[in-house]
């Protein structure tokens, strides 16, 4: 055999395939031709003629033979330790392959309004980090014009939130979930909560507002209370769309802002905030989940959904049993 400098394609041109991996790791395993041709479901002949055909093209012996069997040499031990690291990570391939098409690994992108993000998706993400380690998600809290543009660009796999009117239902589809009760907070401390009673719109009209931008679901709602109660709008108002800047703003000055109320509920037993006792609940329209029609959800996105989903129904069963009309009914 005349030996022969390796380009870093040598392994096309020698023709080298999968049924040369497994049996070198075969050779290595039984150290005898015959029964490692026969764990592989050959022949002798075969095995033999597949072995001499390869050192033929690489020029060179990989394995001694002799009368006890056939032993690798230096070249064949190389040969036989990459061999098996192919083979371990062809291996692993399928195996992650089986988890992807399982929904139990990959990366997923979902987006909330604050409601949710708190009362499902939270709770959801703990749950499937847990039995799915490998399962990536990322998570956005933002409003739901943002959120729909998201979903829209295909950054997200699916949000929580409610579809802006400028896009067309048609395109998502969309699955309602529950209403989102509203509450105002401020710090503890705001002379406000010293009136020691229920607060209406006019008692808030003079106080320094942390508000959504004008033509925001949130800012149109708490300036469409306003109105209804007659009550002059917030005029002291500073302009963000962060929660956290928000919070950050009540938890330092006299300033009021307005939230989900399963969120301040989270944040207020810290004493960073306190829950304003207003005369009524107030809440906006319903939010969903939405995801687009035409771009099908990866195995991961899909078992983050029915997670999702499968607790939002759970939740809307243990409002329904807890409502006075529920139990009037029963």
């Amino acid at each position: 055999m005349t030996p022969q400098r390796f380009s870093p394609n040598w392994f096309q041109k020698a023709r080298l395939k999968l049924r040369h991996l497994q049996l070198f790791a075969a050779l290595d395993e039984h150290r005898n031709l015959h029964r490692a041709a026969a764990s592989l479901n050959m022949s002798q002949p075969a095995a033999s003629k597949l072995l001499g055909d390869l050192e033929e093209t690489l020029g060179i012996e990989l394995f001694d033979r002799h009368g006890r069997g056939i032993e690798p040499n230096w070249y064949g031990s190389l040969m036989i330790r990459h061999a098996r690291m192919i083979l371990s990570e062809l291996q692993e391939t399928g195996e992650e392959l089986n988890a992807l098409l399982a929904g139990h690994s990959g990366r997923v992108s979902i987006g909330t309004v604050m409601a949710p993000a708190v009362e499902l998706v939270v709770p959801v993400i703990s749950s499937l980090t847990r039995e799915h380690p490998n399962l990536k998600v990322a998570v956005a809290v933002e409003t739901s014009d943002v959120l729909a543009d998201r979903v829209h660009q295909g950054v997200m796999d699916f949000a929580i939130g409610r579809l802006p009117g400028h896009y067309d239902p048609t395109a998502f589809e969309y699955q309602e979930i529950s209403s989102e009760e509203l509450c105002f907070i401020c710090r503890e401390g705001n002379p406000l909560l010293q009136l020691g009673r229920p607060l209406t719109a006019a008692d808030l009209s003079d106080a320094t507002w942390i508000l959504q931008p004008v033509g925001t679901l949130l800012r149109d709602r708490v300036e469409a209370l306003f109105r209804a109660e007659g009550a002059r709008l917030p005029h002291r108002v500073i302009e963000s769309a962060s929660p956290v800047i928000s919070m950050a703003m009540v938890a330092e000055t006299e300033s009021i802002t307005v939230f989900a109320r399963a969120l301040a509920q989270v944040f207020s037993p810290s004493g960073c905030c306190a829950i304003m006792p207003f005369h009524k609940r107030f809440s906006v329209e319903p939010y969903g989940i939405f995801w687009l029609k035409d771009r099908p959800l990866s195995p991961g996105a899909r078992t983050v959904l029915s997670a999702v989903r499968a607790a939002s129904e759970l939740k809307m069963r243990l409002v329904a049993a807890a409502s006075p009309t529920t139990a009037a009914a029963q």
